[in-house]
């Protein structure tokens, strides 16, 4: 019968109209007065769970990287880790209110949505495996000269690429002095120093080993030294210290209390 009616209702509503329906209906069947999420705007009694069960996820305390209760804004599909991003962006930076050359690797889908068009902005999405993106790039290797670039955003990306440290000079190279760059990456609170094993090298065992198929680390507080030696200033944004701005304690945005924001910049000349 369920099946019959919805057979019913997709012959009579045209296919234009089809996606407002399904936005409204969601933004109904959900609404609440706990939480809202700051890109579809909508008003929301929870966030979904979501995110991977790898048990060293769970052994390691591995911050972004594991199963999560308050994660996926039901309406939009926005993860805590791009709300985050976003605030970030809005009330940490200037990124809307002065001119950027702002390069975004692998581009979050609603960041850069918001991103695109913007008067202010020169906007740049790249990605070494991705079609949906304006230039191919391998961020080992950037094909572009040095100090191009305003910001950076460059959010779970570090985690996949073997040559990370390679990977993060390149990054600082075309960063412009005095700018900045936003480089999140899932993160363990349990261990002193990154974990890796290039020997691990199927997607079975990185999935045991690192808690994703495509992982090849699981980085640790070290991180901040990783950065310092590629020549950034390390910045920690402890979003949950915040105002509400961010949410405060009540965490209005859905956003995972244990994520700290890693901002680097590069030094003016």
């Amino acid at each position: 019968m369920k099946n019959k009616i919805k057979k019913i209702l997709k012959a009579m509503i045209p296919s234009r109209l089809r996606p407002r329906i399904r936005l409204a209906y969601k933004k109904i069947r959900f609404f609440g007065l706990r939480h809202l999420c700051p890109f579809c705007k909508s008003r929301l009694g929870r966030f979904l769970p979501y995110g991977l069960t790898f048990p060293v996820l769970t052994e390691k305390k591995v911050v972004g990287g594991g199963y999560r209760l308050n994660t996926l804004c039901p309406v939009c599909d926005s993860f805590d880790r791009e709300r985050l991003l976003y605030l970030h962006l809005v009330h940490k930076t200037e990124i809307f209110s002065k001119p950027q050359k702002v390069l975004h690797i692998a581009p979050e889908v609603r960041v850069r949505n918001v991103l695109t068009g913007k008067a202010n902005i020169d906007y740049l999405t790249a990605d070494l495996m991705a079609d949906n993106v304006m230039a191919k790039v391998d961020i080992t290797d950037i094909r572009y000269p040095d100090n191009s670039f305003d910001s950076i955003i460059c959010n779970h990306v570090l985690e996949h690429v073997i040559d990370d440290r390679k990977a993060m000079s390149e990054l600082y190279r075309v960063l412009k002095p005095g700018g900045w760059a936003i480089l999140q990456v899932p993160m363990s609170l349990a261990l002193e120093s990154t974990y890796e094993d290039f020997t691990i090298n199927t997607p079975e065992g990185r999935e045991i080993a690192f808690g994703q198929n495509d992982h090849v680390r699981i980085y640790a507080k070290d991180y901040v030294d990783r950065l310092s030696q590629a020549g950034f200033k390390v910045e920690l944004h402890n979003w949950y210290a915040e105002n509400d701005n961010f949410g405060g304690r009540a965490n209005r945005f859905g956003l995972n209390e244990e994520e700290c924001v890693y901002r680097v910049s590069k030094p003016a000349a």
